[in-house]
């Protein structure tokens, strides 16, 4: 294995660069709490498994047969390094979609004040955001997502597309990032649409009958029925929540490989 390494060490260094990119980015890895050595050994580890689908037939002029580095190298590791930090900001949109939509109905339950750090996302968070993030991660893992990102993904990726497409198509690129930056606010909206929704008519009629009747102190009464039927609204749509999760998981990486393969046929 070391041998192998040692033999096609530009190419080694060029996929290791990608894959570090995307395992810094990416939610759940690119915690603080993960040891940087066990990622810089998942680095290593996937990389050379990545070795045999590489294709950078396209770099073979600027790498110098002796090994030695050059500055177009070096320039040509930077471009890399973008390529992975790219696979795995898009990735993280499409779990930020699941925290917005916790945050857009934590305010109306009164929850939005309730906020700790939150390791995955490492921002402020509050604590509904911070379940959804969990619940996404563990659905994550569990269907498989993970297996597709970094072995299907990420074969593809060094297979069929290099610094070259992404420099030829970098209007198509912030295109195709702005819209999934927008799909972001349309699922985290549809997400909490049911809960968004049942709260404003509880808050329009918790304040009809404070018109009508002062006396009953409805408004006193209004967040602790707020909370209590959030709660239930989530234990009855949960179930389909994880629908609505897988179906975002598999549309997002399937255009994300769909987008890198006609960037990577147009730059061919």
């Amino acid at each position: 294995m070391i041998n192998e390494i040692v033999d096609s060490a530009p190419i080694f260094l060029l996929i290791a660069v990608r894959v570090a990119g995307l395992v810094f980015t990416l939610p759940l890895f690119s915690m603080r709490t993960v040891s940087r050595t066990a990622k810089i050994a998942f680095v290593g580890y996937l990389s050379y498994l990545l070795m045999a689908f590489a294709d950078y037939s396209a770099y073979s002029v600027y790498i110098k047969e002796d090994g030695a580095f050059s500055l177009i190298y070096m320039l040509l590791l930077l471009g890399e390094g973008i390529i992975g930090v790219i696979i795995g900001f898009y990735v993280s949109i499409i779990f930020a979609a699941f925290s917005t939509a916790a945050q857009f109905f934590a305010f109306q339950m009164g929850f939005s004040a309730a906020s700790t750090y939150d390791q995955l996302s490492q921002v402020e968070n509050p604590l509904l955001g911070q379940f959804f993030n969990f619940a996404s991660v563990l659905l994550f893992l569990q269907i498989k997502f993970f297996q597709k990102i970094f072995l299907q993904g990420l074969s593809y990726t060094v297979e069929s597309f290099n610094v070259f497409c992404l420099i030829e198509n970098r209007d198509r690129l912030i295109t195709f990032l702005i819209k999934g930056l927008s799909n972001l606010f349309a699922d985290a909206f549809l997400i909490a649409l049911p809960i968004m929704g049942t709260l404003v008519l509880i808050t329009i009629c918790t304040g009809l009958l404070s018109k009508a009747a002062p006396q009953m102190n409805l408004l006193s009464e209004g967040f602790p029925v707020m909370i209590l039927l959030s709660f239930g609204i989530l234990v009855v749509i949960f179930p389909h929540l994880f629908d609505f999760f897988s179906r975002s998981f598999n549309t997002g990486i399937s255009d994300l490989l769909l987008f890198f393969s006609s960037l990577g046929k147009g730059g061919a």
